[in-house]
């Protein structure tokens, strides 16, 4: 981070003070900021605001007359390092998508080449809209790189996806942008004898270390029917599965997200294949594959009720209690990691622990035949199941490499970035 030079577009959105906080926390840790207010920004925050904390003079102008003469928009767009758009509105991310260029940050971002990374905000339903979700495939298509939007409060009092993600996970999405290859090949300087090459916008581009990468996600609880109207499962709210599918497609994989009933919405831009039980799971894998990767991070419940009542259990006025016999549900993560010539390369499992977190979670990665197992305690008081944060230690066969506590979100990413080092 030290020493980078970001573009920093502001969109116009209530999200934009956010933006003053990412301009604070990115010179703090030694980058340099130039921020572009769009006319919509203006509206919510001021251009004095960012100026004073970028030291830098805020760009909002195309026909800036005096930079013009020296292609100033050009200059721009090709001096930084990386392009952030924060917040990236419905209509920024509209314009982005196809082709416009207008005004001066949507031709900065036609005019650029060098990577670009969006933090959607705005509400829910305009997120959720077919036409935004068809224009963020296809900025994803185009190698943009997306960190959020997250669940949350709207300023208008709704409820979901499409609240800015937090300054600190767009710092540490801007953080792994950084360290990865440049987009393309920079377009050849002007000579007497050959024109520019031009900017080649199609497959030559690399769209993120994962880019033609198919990856399979297991995610949330198992429920396993007693009769018609109950059923056994487990407290797994599918939070972390979710979050690593959603990072594993922000760095270009395709992702066949395997979910059971979740408390958490699932991801969008992924393959969203919705089951009960663990038997519809392991039919769910087995139709996905081949993939590149598996990461199973559901929580499959290991028994199923075999004497399942096909009409509710009522009590008799006997007094006794209803006899369940229980058998085992198939063992999805062993199968996976044993699954002949459709075995992906890298098969990664989770172990929730309540005791003897690593040495349980050792013995499993051995026991089920996985590269690596994604190891947390689960036991009460750990605040994982339906929490916001985890702490989890990676097991593979050279050893246990204990992470800090951080959120689910985080958790994910740098999953993520070990799985696509290890693919590459």
């Amino acid at each position: 981070m030290q020493g980078s030079r970001i573009l920093l577009i502001i969109g116009g959105g209530i999200a934009a003070y956010k933006s003053l906080m990412l301009i604070r926390e990115l010179r703090r840790l030694g980058a340099e900021v130039v921020p572009v207010l769009t006319r919509a920004a203006e509206q919510f925050v001021t251009p004095l605001s960012a100026a004073a904390l970028a030291a830098q003079p805020v760009h909002r102008d195309l026909f800036d007359l005096t930079r013009e003469a020296e292609m100033g928009h050009i200059q721009l767009s090709r001096d930084a390092d990386l392009v952030v758009v924060a917040p990236a509105t419905a209509d920024l991310m509209a314009k982005m998508a196809n082709g416009h260029a207008d005004d001066l940050a949507s031709t900065l971002l036609m005019a650029t080449d060098k990577r670009v990374l969006i933090a959607p905000a705005m509400n829910v339903r305009m997120w959720q809209h077919p036409a935004t979700q068809r224009n963020l495939a296809t900025l994803q298509g185009d190698g943009v790189l997306v960190v959020g939007p997250d669940d949350g409060d709207m300023a208008c009092g709704e409820y979901g996806p499409g609240r800015a993600a937090e300054p600190e996970a767009i710092v540490e999405a801007i953080r792994e942008a950084l360290s990865l290859a440049p987009p393309s090949k920079p377009i050849a300087a002007r000579d007497d004898a050959a024109r520019p090459a031009p900017l080649r916008l199609g497959p030559e581009i690399k769209v993120g270390p994962l880019s033609g990468r198919h990856v399979v996600v297991t995610s949330g609880p198992t429920q396993e029917p007693i009769d018609p109207v109950r059923f056994i499962s487990n407290r797994s709210s599918g939070a972390q599965g979710t979050a690593i599918a959603a990072a594993l497609r922000d760095l270009g994989a395709r992702v066949s997200f395997i979910t059971g009933p979740a408390e958490v919405a699932a991801p969008n831009g992924v393959e969203v294949i919705r089951v009960e039980t663990a038997r519809q799971m392991r039919d769910a894998v087995e139709a996905a594959l081949p993939a590149d990767a598996a990461v199973m991070a559901a929580a499959v419940a290991d028994w199923k009720v075999a004497n399942e009542a096909d009409r509710k259990m009522k009590k008799d006025g006997s007094g006794r209690m209803p006899v369940l016999e229980f058998t085992e549900n198939p063992d999805i993560l062993a199968w996976v990691s044993r699954s002949g010539p459709d075995r992906p390369r890298l098969v990664v499992g989770f172990a929730a622990e309540t005791d003897a977190v690593v040495d349980n979670a050792t013995a499993k990665r051995r026991r089920k035949g996985c590269d690596w197992i994604v190891a947390n305690d689960v036991s009460t008081g750990s605040g994982t199941f339906g929490g916001a944060d985890n702490t989890v230690t990676l097991i593979s066969e050279s050893g246990a490499e204990a992470w800090p506590r951080m959120s689910k979100e985080e958790v994910a990413r740098k999953l993520a970035g070990r799985i696509a080092e290890a693919l590459a």
